[in-house]
């Protein structure tokens, strides 16, 4: 089978086709022949070199396709179209999948919609509800609005609650996209004060939550921000990993509820439990066309590096797709 490996780390171009024998399934397993894959943030920090969370020389952590055999310990059958998260092994023409994370695609679905749910789904599930505790009463800033998983995010909260959402984005077509999903305040980060405005539409009380996939540039703004026993869930690291100066007594004043995160490092049983709670709660609303995914464009297999040059020039609007078989 073909398979995107690294070449060594680097930029895109590092980015190379090799020839792999068929995996080997284990106990639980399924063999899935590759239809769609996704491009994520987390595939370029590993394409560079900077994460050694997979054991395999093949990128991407999420795919969607159909089973072509399956091992022992499984209820899946062979030909069942399936979507989840793999540990590695996504940018290929067949990978290993858990059985027990595999999540059956609904028929109102292309394979390629299908690719874009596993990974920023789970992620936006997992922050706002399993680590951000999000409820009805509450209003969340959902940073990144017109990501992956911030398009995600954008459509469970506004389904699964009666939460406020105010996003944040630097363009007007993502800010109207954003809106089109159900958020209620929009603010263009790059001509508006995101605090002013967050503190604005809460009555000078600030949020109950923030998504946070940008890191130091917005740590004091972010503070501004948060609500007295506020959630701030951090996500992501785009804005740079360093703070030059934290005033702890800021954090104790506000008694700030931090909380930092990554899924693809997480144990196998920590994904088969999120994604179990995840079919069961929000699977339906796809069903219904409540909640759809957002594909921003789909690249054929052979434009991989280009389609990493898409996600680093930060214009997607939903994911970036690769077409496979």
């Amino acid at each position: 089978m073909r398979a995107v490996v690294v070449n060594q780390p680097g930029g895109p171009e590092q980015l190379q086709f090799q020839d792999f024998p068929l995996p080997k399934l284990q106990i639980g397993d399924l063999l899935v022949k590759v239809k769609a894959s996704a491009i994520n943030r987390s595939d370029i920090i590993a394409r560079e070199g900077q994460s050694n969370y997979l054991a395999t020389p093949i990128l991407g952590i999420e795919v969607s396709g159909e089973v072509v055999e399956v091992a022992s310990g499984t209820n899946i059958e062979v030909g069942t179209r399936v979507m989840g998260l793999v540990n590695g092994g996504g940018y290929a023409e067949y990978v290993v999948m858990p059985a027990d994370r595999a999540m059956k695609i609904p028929e109102n679905l292309s394979f390629e919609e299908a690719a874009a749910i596993p990974e920023v789904f789970l992620t936006a599930y997992q922050t706002l509800f399993w680590l951000g505790e999000l409820t009805d009463q509450d209003t969340v800033l959902i940073h990144a609005g017109g990501s992956g998983v911030g398009t995600a995010a954008i459509q469970l909260a506004k389904q699964m609650t009666q939460a406020k959402v105010i996003t944040t984005a630097g363009s007007q077509d993502k800010l109207d996209f954003c809106r089109s999903l159900g958020a209620d305040v929009c603010i263009n980060y790059k001509e508006q004060s995101f605090e002013e405005e967050a503190l604005i539409a809460t009555n000078n009380q600030g949020v109950d939550l923030i998504l946070d996939f940008i890191g130091a540039s917005y740590w004091e703004r972010n503070l501004k921000s948060l609500k007295t026993d506020g959630r701030w869930i951090m996500i992501g690291i785009l804005g740079g990993s360093e703070v030059n100066k934290v005033n702890l007594m800021e954090l104790l004043q506000k008694r700030v509820q931090l909380k930092a995160t990554l899924l693809t490092p997480r144990s196998d049983e920590y994904k088969k439990e999120l994604t179990k709670e995840f079919v069961q709660n929000a699977m339906p609303l796809f069903i219904q066309n409540k909640i759809k995914a957002i594909v921003d464009q789909v690249f054929q297999f052979e434009d991989i590096q280009n389609a990493h040059k898409h996600m680093e020039a930060n214009k997607n609007l939903g994911k970036i797709i690769l077409r496979v078989n």
